[in-house]
This record gives C-alpha cells, sequence and structure tokens, in this order.
C-alpha cells in the first residue's frame, strides 16, 4: 500500500489509464452523494464494464443498520439496472487514512458477475487529495466465491 500526499491526478497519471481515472471520478462524485447520518463513513463506488459503462453507487445508511446498503452493492444494482452484466473494474473511494476493501457481502454479490475484476481502492483527506491507494484483485479477496452448481452464469 503506497501512502502520499498528492492529488488524485498525480498519483491517477502514475498508476492507472484514463477508464480507471474515470471510474474513480465517478466514484469520488458518487460518495460526495453518500446517505450516512450514522457512521458519518461515505463510500462511493463506480463499475467499469465490458461494453464500456460506467454505474456508480453510494452507501445509504438506515436505522435498522441491517437495511443499509454498501456502495458497491449499490453500483451492481445500478449495472443491472441499465442492462449490462459485465463488470471488468471496480473503483471505492473513502476518507481516511487507508483504503477500504469492499466488505464480504460485497465480494460475494461483485463475484456473481465477475470471478475476477480489477479494484482500485482510494482513500482521500478532507480536501479530496488522495492520501493512500491500493490495487486488488477480486479472487484475491474472495479466493472461494460461492456458486450454486447448475445453476445461473
Amino acid at each position: 500500500m503506497t501512502k502520499e500526499s498528492v492529488t488524485p491526478r498525480r498519483v491517477a497519471s502514475r498508476t492507472v489509464g484514463p477508464a480507471t481515472m474515470k471510474i474513480i471520478s465517478a466514484a469520488r462524485a458518487a460518495r460526495a452523494r453518500a446517505y450516512a447520518p450514522y457512521s458519518g463513513f461515505r463510500v462511493g463506488a463506480a463499475i467499469l464494464t465490458r461494453r464500456g459503462g460506467i454505474h456508480v453507487g453510494c452507501n445509504i445508511e438506515n436505522a435498522s443498520y441491517g437495511a443499509t446498503m454498501c456502495a458497491e452493492r449499490c453500483a451492481v444494482a445500478a449495472m443491472i439496472a441499465s442492462g449490462d452484466t459485465a463488470p471488468i473494474a471496480c473503483a471505492v473511494v473513502t476518507l481516511g487514512p487507508l483504503p477500504v476493501a469492499p466488505c464480504g457481502i460485497c465480494r460475494q454479490v461483485l463475484a456473481e458477475f465477475a470471478r475476477d475484476m480489477r479494484l482500485v481502492l482510494l482513500a482521500e483527506d478532507e480536501r479530496g487529495r488522495v492520501v493512500a491507494q491500493k490495487g486488488a484483485r477480486l479472487s484475491e479477496l474472495l479466493p472461494q466465491a460461492f456458486r450454486l452448481r447448475g445453476f445461473g452464469p
């Protein structure tokens, strides 16, 4: 994991291509719209699909906690609602000193549509500057994703 206090464009230009920059920007914008009145922890996610579509989601908290929706699952829902089903990358943007990986449920939901995909995880400071970033593969975070044999994709 790299810890740096540099502008997002500088970090991105050294480490990712234009398509990844687009999903980082989209995830950043989605994060700004997160509904997190209980934890204050705002998360934005954006999924890039094989067709070039970008689908965003933000976390939506609920007083019952169990009804809370994570940003990654909201992005998957937006992807499906648009008629797309083939994600190839996902960016997740949070506030804090370290990037945050998708939770276990989100990993399983992502794995329903892609056995593996590139994940770009960014942590920003209050000014929107990248303080840390990490790349990962979904297959590394969820090496034995649950599958129903004989059903589904």
